[in-house]
């Protein structure tokens, strides 16, 4: 899922730097957190998971690649959801 994330996101400079499977967990609740944006201006968790699910759904990934990115958003937003 590594690959296929750094795929998605090319110029981003810490996509790039992910190695782990952890790290890129961490990189896709910070995004679904909006955390990168001005407390005044975040999305919703909902609105930044649509955004992401329309931007895989939209990429030149394979379809496997959706499926498996896909999968991994939901299963970080549900945890997240649920306060694990």
């Amino acid at each position: 899922m590594i690959e296929s994330y750094q795929k998605l996101w090319p110029q981003r400079a810490a996509a790039e730097s992910i190695s782990t499977q952890e790290e890129l967990a961490k990189y896709i609740l910070i995004e679904l957190n909006d955390e990168l944006t001005h407390p005044r201006v975040r999305k919703s968790k909902e609105q930044k998971l649509a955004l992401a699910l329309a931007r895989i759904e939209g990429s030149d990934l394979s379809e496997s690649e959706k499926t498996g990115l896909t999968a991994l958003y939901k299963k970080l937003e549900s945890h997240k959801a649920g306060g694990c």
